[in-house]
C-alpha cells in the first residue's frame, strides 16, 4: 500500500507542478490567469452569454466569477452588456483582442479537453479519478 500512495503522490506532485508552471507563465506572458482563460475559451464558443449562464456553466461563485469579468473588461478582452430582453440580466461577449488572445495561448491544461477527440470513457475515467483525489486528499466540498 505505501509503494501505491507514494506513486501517487509522485504523479499528483507533477501534475501540481505543471500546472502551476502553466499559470504561472500564462500570467506572466498573456497577463491572465487560468480562470481568465477558461472563461475567455468558453466565451470564444457563443457570440454572447448570460452572465448567470457562465457562472452556472463554469460551477463558480458569483463574486470569484464577477473579478475575472472585470479584469477582463478592464483588458478589453470582453464586454458586458444589459441584455435587452431581461433588463436585471447582464450579457457577455469576448473581444476581438480576446480572441486574438485565446488563439495564442497554447491548448494546454483544462481547458484543452473541450477540444481533445479522444473516447469517451477515458474523459470518464479522467472524471471519476479526479473526484477520487478529491475524496482521497480530503478536499471535496462538504454539502450543509
Amino acid at each position: 500500500m505505501q509503494q501505491q500512495a507514494l506513486s501517487t503522490l509522485v504523479a499528483w506532485m507533477r501534475l501540481d507542478s505543471a500546472i502551476a508552471a502553466f499559470h504561472l507563465e500564462l500570467k506572466q506572458r498573456h497577463g491572465i490567469t487560468g480562470l481568465q482563460l477558461a472563461v475567455l475559451h468558453t466565451l470564444a464558443e457563443r457570440p454572447h452569454m448570460a452572465l448567470a449562464a457562465l457562472r452556472k456553466g463554469l460551477d463558480m461563485h458569483a463574486a470569484t466569477l464577477g473579478q475575472s469579468i472585470d479584469e477582463l473588461r478592464r483588458l478589453d478582452l470582453c464586454i458586458v452588456r444589459t441584455d435587452p430582453r431581461d433588463r436585471r440580466a447582464r450579457l457577455v461577449a469576448i473581444t476581438q483582442k480576446g480572441l486574438d488572445l485565446v488563439g495564442a495561448v497554447p491548448l494546454a491544461g483544462p481547458n484543452r479537453l473541450r477540444q481533445l477527440e479522444t473516447d469517451p470513457a477515458r474523459l470518464d475515467r479522467l472524471t471519476e479519478a479526479l473526484a477520487d483525489a478529491l475524496d482521497l486528499f480530503a478536499l471535496s466540498e462538504k454539502k450543509a
